[in-house]
């Protein structure tokens, strides 16, 4: 997700930089979140048929994950703030053939659309945003009366192992320090219905899962952690959170913490959804 506040006082730094290492995380990440997104998205109501926006696409993965949803009758359009973002996405419609996914560049709550679509939908774009609710308006402002508007964004507060992983915790906790100290939402999850409600929606209904795993989907997610604290080193290192390190003996700590039998937890995946009507 790349999206930022929709005013220049509003905006917080996107520290995520899209480099080719990155498009490769991403990546990799959605083939372990992309379950729990689809089940998210299933139980709002998205379904076949439908036009969908698709707020601060990024790389499109979550877009290719919508058009499945919404079939060949549907549509997706998807919307980033970041050219370099939009060019990856753009190869990944591609890839998959996908002729009912479209893309614009540009500040959603600012850009018209030629018809409404029936949900405005987003993944981890909320914690990106000064002003969640904002956004969420300018998203819903697109929608017909009685659409759905749907997010899923994190909670890092559940992020834990046990027996302890020093290495896994640690990393945590250098993600989550940096994300305060750049203004990223680190437990956005648990803020979406006060910023529904805020943006003049009814109170969604939530959901939430976390990935949990030893020998057994434990080092995917250690893999993610590891290449997550690599897109944000310079940061990390650069406001003093962690002296220089070895990101890769960081991964193979976290990879004999599991082998001796530590079982990790993701941070929290929450999922929250409701309709418009006449926002």
């Amino acid at each position: 997700m790349t999206v930022e506040g929709s005013n220049s006082e509003d905006k917080v730094p996107y520290i995520l930089i899209h480099s080719d290492r990155e498009i490769r995380r991403l990546n990799h990440q959605a083939g372990i979140i992309n379950p729990i997104t689809r089940r998210i998205f299933s139980f709002a109501g998205i379904g076949p048929g439908m036009r969908v926006l698709d707020v601060g696409c990024g790389a499109g993965d979550v877009s290719v994950l919508i058009a499945d949803l919404v079939g060949e009758s549907g549509e997706v359009v998807g919307v980033d703030r970041v050219s370099a973002a939009l060019t990856a996405a753009e190869r990944k419609i591609a890839e998959h053939g996908l002729r009912n996914v479209s893309f614009r560049e540009g500040d959603p709550g600012r850009l018209s659309f030629d018809r409404p679509f029936d949900a405005a939908v987003g993944r981890y774009v909320l914690m990106f945003q000064a002003n969640p609710s904002e956004l969420i308006r300018g998203a819903a402002k697109h929608v017909r009366s009685g659409g759905i508007v749907a997010f899923h964004e994190v909670d890092w507060t559940g992020a834990r192992s046990h027996p302890p992983s020093h290495n896994y915790d640690q990393a945590c906790e250098w993600i989550v320090e940096t994300f305060r100290q750049t203004g990223i939402e680190s437990s956005m999850g648990a803020k979406l219905n006060a910023s529904f409600r805020a943006a003049g929606l009814a109170a969604p209904t939530m959901h939430s899962e976390a990935v949990i795993g030893g020998h057994v989907g434990g080092r995917d997610w250690a893999h993610q952690i590891s290449e997550l604290v690599v897109t944000m080193l310079p940061e990390i290192l650069n406001r003093g959170i962690a002296t220089a390190f070895d990101p890769d003996a960081l991964e193979a700590g976290m990879m004999r913490d599991i082998e001796a039998g530590a079982v990790i937890m993701s941070r929290s995946e929450v999922g929250a959804w409701s309709h418009t009507s006449g926002v």
